[in-house]
């Protein structure tokens, strides 16, 4: 059994990654949790478990995965959204952040939860984008639906089963490195790939 601190970092960390692939569900997600008493937020953001939290986050989550299923609109969010997504990854997890000294409280956040809502932020980014420029971003709403829902089971996933959660996570930036590589490695002389 890992000690309380770690699991709190590793909660954290998840939930961060999943502001990276949409910026209200993980804290709707948290409010949900707070609500009904499965999660305790750190000192500090007891507002989470509130009704006007709830009722805010809810409303911001439905109009954001709405508009990301409108393809022009999807790249003008991600052009915006990027210090959202970061500001949203430290947020939560700082009210995840139990047990940890009061340095850490918070150099932690600033550096996993917001490098973590960062990196998974560039990597959905940079994936629509290759989505828009070979479908003419005809399946764009077709991937927001996926982020959205990827984003759900993260968020759930880092609340019930953290350690999967983690795996889910280096599953997704294994994938996303394999890819990239693949596409970097085309030969110039013709369509081979070269990777393994």
């Amino acid at each position: 059994m890992l000690p309380e601190a770690v699991l709190s970092v590793v909660v954290g960390i998840a939930l961060a990654a999943a502001c990276g692939l949409r910026i209200f569900v993980p804290l709707l997600v948290l409010s949900v949790a707070a609500h009904v008493k499965h999660f305790t937020p750190a000192a500090g953001f007891a507002w989470l478990g509130s009704d006007a939290a709830l009722i805010a986050l809810g409303v911001a989550t439905v109009v954001e995965v709405a508009a990301y299923h409108v393809p022009w609109l999807d790249h003008v969010l991600d052009a915006a959204g990027a210090p959202l997504a970061i500001a949203a990854g430290v947020i939560v997890m700082a009210a995840s952040a139990q047990h940890l000294s009061p340095f850490l409280r918070w150099a932690l956040p600033l550096v996993a939860g917001g490098g973590a809502a960062g990196v998974f932020f560039a990597l959905t980014s940079i994936m629509r984008l290759g989505s828009t420029l070979t479908t003419g971003g005809l399946a764009n709403p077709l991937f927001a639906t996926f982020e959205a829902g990827a984003a759900v089971v993260l968020s759930i996933l880092a609340l019930l089963l953290p350690l999967l959660a983690s795996l889910v996570i280096v599953g997704f930036i294994w994938i996303a490195l394999r890819r990239r590589r693949r596409r970097m490695s085309v030969r110039p002389g013709g369509n081979a790939w070269t990777a393994s």
